[in-house]
């Protein structure tokens, strides 16, 4: 019998799907759930850090300075008075817009460059491998104090493009490994000699057919990078690399003077401490069940 069904009930079932494959991640993953309402809950307080933070992260208050944590202050305040609570609200503004966006744009440049890697093969393919090689020799995190050293700072809209570009760079290769070992077998199958035959460039072969189905692989990694780019700018900002002052950001507020009075005030360096491994557990977690989602190999 022939299916009499409507594009507009399809249109309708689609969303009706995407809730079901929600439910099923929520009930067999949960691990990864309790990591994604972590992530949900930082995204809130960033992106309302105006009306979640009791006081201005930059005030200075020479009345209050290293007050322990009281009701005025849950977290204590820092050597200027500052309030640390409201400094680690709008850290998370900070540490998601970096991360999310240095994250973004290495897995995206380094799945471009695998999935073309592996279509044209020979010696295309053999000179990015050794170029990938070269950059995976070095620690991610000196590979990024070296970029941020080479393209020094550039702020925009009150974000560091260059700090950016400079966290991103090493995610590049990474995400190029492994997209070019997903797609070196996508390169094989018989639509895609089919696309070849019918005179498609090769551009449209590698955006159009090759990269969507790497899209499983990409989006783990993309996941899993958003921890480390957090990580690496926490770091790079404790180094004096990253972000300055008086931006709110939780690696520096591990650095200067509140590493200097650890002993008397212990909270300037426990709270953002206890933020940053937070987040970077909850992305783990979620990049962890959301792989073993999605990668049929992890399934029972």
């Amino acid at each position: 019998m022939a299916d009499i069904s409507s594009p507009t009930t399809k249109v309708v079932d689609a969303p009706r799907r995407q809730r079901g494959q929600i439910m099923l991640f929520v009930t067999t993953q949960p691990m990864g759930s309790a990591g994604l309402i972590v992530i949900m809950i930082m995204m809130i307080a960033g992106i309302f850090a105006e009306s979640v933070a009791p006081h201005d992260p930059v005030t200075m208050n020479y009345m209050a300075m290293l007050a322990p944590p009281t009701l005025e202050h849950p977290f204590g305040t820092d050597a200027y008075g500052r309030d640390v609570l409201s400094r680690i609200i709008y850290g998370a503004r900070t540490a998601l817009v970096i991360g999310l966006v240095s994250s973004f744009l290495g897995s995206s440049v380094g799945a471009l460059i695998g999935v073309a890697s592996a279509y044209f093969g020979g010696k295309t393919d053999m000179a990015i491998q050794r170029l990938i090689d070269i950059l995976l020799s070095f620690p991610i995190i000196i590979l990024a104090m070296v970029m941020v050293a080479i393209l020094g700072r550039n702020l925009w809209l009150g974000i560091d493009i260059n700090l950016v570009l400079a966290i991103a760079i090493p995610i590049i290769p990474k995400v190029a490994r492994v997209t070019r070992s997903a797609a070196l077998s996508i390169r094989e199958l018989p639509y895609i000699d089919a696309a070849r035959t019918a005179g498609f460039s090769h551009a449209r072969i590698v955006l159009r057919h090759m990269l969507p189905n790497v899209m499983a692989p990409y989006l783990i990694l993309l996941t899993a990078f958003i921890a480390q780019a957090i990580l690496l700018e926490a770091s790079l900002s404790f180094l004096g690399l990253g972000v300055t002052e008086p931006t709110p950001a939780w690696g520096l507020m591990l650095s200067g003077n509140n590493a200097d009075f650890y002993r008397e005030a212990p909270w300037l360096v426990l709270f953002p401490g206890l933020a940053i491994s937070l987040a970077v557990f909850a992305f783990n977690l979620f990049g962890d069940s959301l792989r073993d989602f999605l990668d049929p190999k992890f399934k029972a």
